[in-house]
């Protein structure tokens, strides 16, 4: 309409009077363009009666009201009502709240302590999450109760890539990135305004790591100095001008000549496109002087960092995690088989006699950087305990060691020397790696992150999240004994995350498939008694708000969790291998007229990880649609010992997709879900299973939906930024001695037989494919190749593509757009 109405605006001055009748045969529609044939005929006389005006209008309103709808492609007038009914609730559960970090500070009154939330939420227009915080009291009152006094409004974050306040609570930090070629800016604020502000120019350093892996801001004790991770600045790159090359280059922009692009230099694979090298800085909170690290091999990238405790009369050192970049950078994200140590700086201050820390000259390029862990082949996420005792960190030895990209972690110890000493530590093992548990026992250790202060007042016991099967659980842990206790109720399959510590107490969030997320507040009921029960407490909270449709939906639906067992167990299988693996099962309270929701099976990647029982908006959504959800942890994920997992590699395509379609057919079996109308869905490693069951089980599925997925290892294994994956997963642990950037025939028979594309020719379930053209890690092509060989052989096929995608297609207007199309689809086959 709006473009009829401009042709119209455009024709008012300048058209002739009108040809005759039978001539005058124009149709403007919003398809239509602008007619140069009319604008050319119609060159002549410019003015025009009033009467012949009216006419004309009459005529071209009359035109515009009759032209067809303008539809998007795909869609009639019946199914743009359900897209969007259906864009409606999607939107109510999306904006759903997440709270990312939590921190808690002694109070000013000396009563109580204050909470401060770092929440975000998915702002569909801006396409970005929109980050704010939001602050409580908590005061305990008798026989244990807490309460929560939450300020009237949160506060938004509007340009902030991160916060991280000091140990004391009385500064905090503020990280402005630039998403330009400004400057990075630091705001240091005390309670009640900003008291310094730097900013630091990109010759100096590029943006902050607020990623989770290179990520670490930490400040000193005396809170003065913050060590941080940022992107080292750019080299030079050659300049030409109209002559050539130039001599010496410039470093200002000059509209007479330009610069090249210098040499290519590998980056760390997805996500990381663009970065090159993380780097080790310092700033000086009271002068703005910023200074590199001296000492550390370009070839290391490092993260993680943490100040070491202070000694007086020594050297202070900064502890952090080097990841070396030799032979080659490979994709780092979500893979733990990266080998890594870490290592320990001089930092530029001292303790002088007054305990006071001194800034003093920055060490030179010869002070020594001292590998602390060699004797492991992988050691991430220091800490100290409070008294600086200990240096306690998470290992991934399992993974580099079998070339898994993720497995079971083990937790070792450091004993700190209080000489300063650093060198011939012993590393003691706190946590080994768990190969097969004793049913209900401790499966293994399963972390993702620490938080910054995960201690208890004793000195010794940690406060972890880790996954127990197919739900996250809160563990507290002994460093000196390596007593692991579940202190997450034992009675509960809700997923339990850690938040932050207040004192001795908890808090954490929990959630259910079919529960929004809630606050609850944890502590010892008698800290006096050896592994003392812990009581959690309701935390009435503003953040999870939803819609009452929302809640209404959700309180009609239930979950449990299965154990399937496995189907032919063979004696080369291992104990924990032969163990039953888990699926989560949703579905409606009571079935409806006796009969059974449509089933959608949804598919975790990696292929280990693991589909916890918490709050996933997307398939909270799907099973509100009246859909029961299997989700299957099957084989390979995490949470379920060593053995288990280690099972996978070298069966994937068989293996994985035998124990999906067992958990398929124990539901059918037990008569909650019905044979006729089954859907799956899954992304990366999930959407590899869903197209291998779609062609090895062509008769099982009515409709599938493939996020990014592996199709073709063989055109894979090439571009992707972790081949080494393809081996391993192909070949199990042989894979990693094995791999090789120039596959033999072999390789690449075997890696067609393992993939999907194999069994294209029996494929016939109509397929909706979700795809992010910047993906690294199953890049673009390996998805649409899969999708035009199901068209080519006449089977119905979708294909969305997000142009500014990674691989976990999470910008919020693609993952609602994604997951609408998904619903639809899914809608048309199974409803």
């Amino acid at each position: 309409m709006e473009r009829a109405y401009l042709v119209k605006l455009n024709w008012l001055s300048c058209l002739p009077p009108p040809p005759p009748p039978h001539l005058l045969s124009l149709t403007i529609s919003p398809h239509s363009p602008t007619p140069s044939l009319l604008r050319s005929s119609f060159s002549a006389p410019r003015s025009l009666s009033t009467k012949r005006s009216s006419a004309i209008q009459a005529l071209m309103d009359a035109s515009v009201s009759s032209s067809p709808k303008d539809l998007p492609v795909g869609l009639d007038a019946k199914t743009e009502e359900e897209y969007a009914s259906l864009s409606s609730l999607l939107q109510e559960f999306t904006s759903i709240p997440n709270i990312d970090k939590a921190w808690t500070f002694k109070s000013n009154t000396g009563i109580g302590s204050q909470a401060m939330f770092s929440i975000s939420q998915a702002n569909l227009l801006a396409n970005k999450r929109r980050k704010y915080a939001l602050s409580a009291n908590i005061s305990k009152g008798s026989g244990n109760s807490v309460n929560f006094q939450w300020s009237p409004f949160p506060v938004e974050m509007t340009g902030v890539s991160t916060v991280v306040p000091s140990a004391s609570g009385s500064k905090l930090l503020v990280v402005r990135n630039p998403e330009n070629e400004s400057p990075t800016r630091f705001e240091i604020w005390n309670q009640g305004h900003v008291e310094k502000e730097f900013n630091i120019p990109q010759s100096v350093h590029g943006s902050v790591y607020c990623d989770g892996w290179f990520e670490g801001i930490s400040w000193n004790s005396n809170e003065t100095l913050i060590a941080y991770v940022a992107e080292e600045a750019s080299p030079s790159k050659p300049t030409f001008n109209d002559s050539g090359y130039k001599k010496g280059g410039s470093a200002d922009k000059d509209c007479g000549s330009w610069k090249g692009q210098g040499e290519w230099e590998e980056d760390w694979g997805e996500t990381y496109a663009g970065k090159r090298q993380p780097a080790l800085f310092w700033i000086d909170i009271n002068s703005g002087q910023v200074q590199p690290v001296k000492g550390i091999s370009k070839s290391l990238s490092v993260g993680q960092v943490v100040w070491a405790p202070s000694t007086q009369g020594l050297h202070q050192y900064l502890v952090f995690v080097g990841w070396s970049s030799n032979p080659r950078k490979l994709g780092i994200k979500y893979c733990y088989n990266r080998p890594c140590a870490l290592y320990a700086a001089r930092a530029p201050v001292y303790a002088s006699e007054a305990n006071d820390l001194e800034l003093k000259e920055s060490p030179n390029e010869d002070s020594p950087v001292l590998n602390l862990t060699q004797s492991i082949s992988s050691a991430f996420f220091p800490s100290f305990s409070p008294d600086g005792r200990f240096l306690v960190f998470l290992s991934g030895r399992s993974s580099v060691d079998s070339g898994a990209h993720s497995a079971t972690d083990s937790l070792h110890r450091i004993d700190w020397p209080v000489n300063g000493q650093l060198s011939s530590l012993k590393i003691i093992d706190v946590i080994p790696i768990v190969q097969s548990a004793e049913d209900g026992c401790f499966p293994g250790l399963y972390c993702s992150n620490f938080i910054p202060n995960p201690w208890l007042s004793d000195g010794c016991t940690m406060i972890v999240s880790s996954t127990w099967g197919s739900s996250e659980v809160i563990l507290s842990v002994n460093v000196l004994s390596g007593d692991v206790s579940r202190i997450s109720p034992t009675d509960s399959n809700f997923s339990w995350n850690l938040l932050t510590l207040d004192g001795d107490s908890i808090i954490a969030v929990f959630s259910s498939p079919v529960d929004v997320p809630q606050i609850r507040y944890g502590y010892l009921v008698d800290k006096e008694i050896k592994n003392a029960a812990w009581d959690w407490s309701d935390v009435s909270s503003p953040i999870f708000g939803c819609s009452a449709k929302v809640n209404s939906l959700l309180s009609s639906r239930q979950f449990t969790i299965l154990k399937i067992p496995v189907k032919d167990v063979s004696e080369c299988l291992t104990k924990g291998a032969s163990k039953p693996f888990e699926a989560i099962f949703v579905s409606r309270q009571s079935k409806k007229n006796d009969v059974c929701d449509p089933l959608i099976v949804v598919l975790h990647g990696g292929p280990h990880s693991v589909s916890l029982s918490g709050f996933a908006k997307s398939y909270a959504f799907l099973s509100s649609l009246g859909y029961s959800l299997l989700i299957v942890n099957y084989r390979g994920s995490l949470g379920f010992g060593e053995e288990a997992l280690q099972s996978l590699p070298g069966k994937v395509g068989s293996q994985d997709v035998k124990d999906v379609i067992t958990a398929i057919d124990h539901v059918i079996d037990t008569g909650v879900a019905s044979p006729s109308k089954i859907a799956v869905i899954g992304g990366s490693h999930g959407g590899f299973l869903t197209t291998h069951l779609i062609g090895q089980a062509p008769d099982k599925f009515v409709a599938a939906a493939a996020r990014n997925p592996v199709c073709n290892l063989v055109s894979m294994v090439g571009i992707t930024d972790i081949p080494d994956w393809c081996y391993v997963e192909t070949y199990g642990v042989e894979g990693k001695t094995k791999f090789t950037e120039a596959p033999s025939a072999e390789d690449l028979a075997l890696f067609h037989s393992k993939s999907p594309i194999s069994h294209i020719s029996k494929v016939k379930t109509p397929t909706i494919f979700v795809l992010g053209a910047q993906d690294l890690r199953v890049p673009l092509s390996n998805g649409l190749q899969y999708a035009r060989a199901l068209k080519e052989k006449g089977v119905e096929v979708k294909i969305l593509v997000f142009p500014n995608d990674v691989h976990a297609i999470e910008r919020p207007q693609s993952d609602h757009e994604g997951f609408l199309n998904i619903a639809v689809w899914f809608n048309k086959y199974c409803k």
